[in-house]
């Protein structure tokens, strides 16, 4: 699951993602930056938390954790869909369900902001093509409450059994060369 990324100065910059799904969707998003780059357009990343009035006290992080929790989390599942197997996944119904009775919301409209926050902020990502087009704009809202949009934590091992996702060619090629530095990406 290595892709490489060459940089202006010739310079290779070789990524390993934890599994096929995660790979594919750093090289889409980073294929989306060099296109608005390459066309003039500019390109940051704008915290969800202010673009959508997200109040201070919330933590997405802790709430990310709680969500986590083998016991009073939300359960990840093997799910099927249109001869598809995700893996260690959750429908958006299941986020929203568990944030009413967690009593982080007090009704689903603002369990839809939230979880839009959360998935914003990349504590959750989509699977599957319902929720994928709705992260992607696509849809009214980034989060969907629905039972079949498919949703993973980006540390849970998550993979579709069958074919990537993802309609952009990856061309293989051999990892050569030393490790520079070694760590963990975020998609942030």
């Amino acid at each position: 699951f290595v892709f490489k990324l060459t940089v202006a100065k010739q310079q290779d910059h070789f990524f390993q993602a934890a599994y096929l799904e995660e790979r594919d969707a750093w090289v889409r998003d980073i294929k989306k930056a060099i296109h608005h780059i390459d066309g003039g357009q500019r390109f940051a990343r704008k915290s969800t938390r202010r673009s959508i009035r997200l109040p201070e006290t919330i933590n997405l992080s802790a709430l990310y954790l709680s969500m986590k929790d083998p016991e009073k989390g939300i359960k990840e599942l093997k799910l099927e869909k249109d001869k598809r197997v995700f893996n260690h996944c959750f429908t958006g119904t299941c986020v929203i369900d568990w944030l009413v009775s967690s009593s982080s919301i007090r009704n689903r409209k603002e369990g839809l902001l939230l979880a839009s926050s959360l998935l914003s902020e990349g504590y959750l990502q989509p699977a599957g093509d319902t929720s994928k087009a709705a992260a992607e704009g696509l849809s009214d809202t980034p989060f969907l409450d629905l039972s079949d949009a498919y949703y993973y934590f980006p540390d849970s091992g998550f993979f579709c059994e069958g074919y990537s996702s993802d309609d952009d060619v990856v061309l293989k090629e051999e990892f050569r060369g030393t490790i520079i530095k070694q760590g963990c990406l975020l998609k942030q």
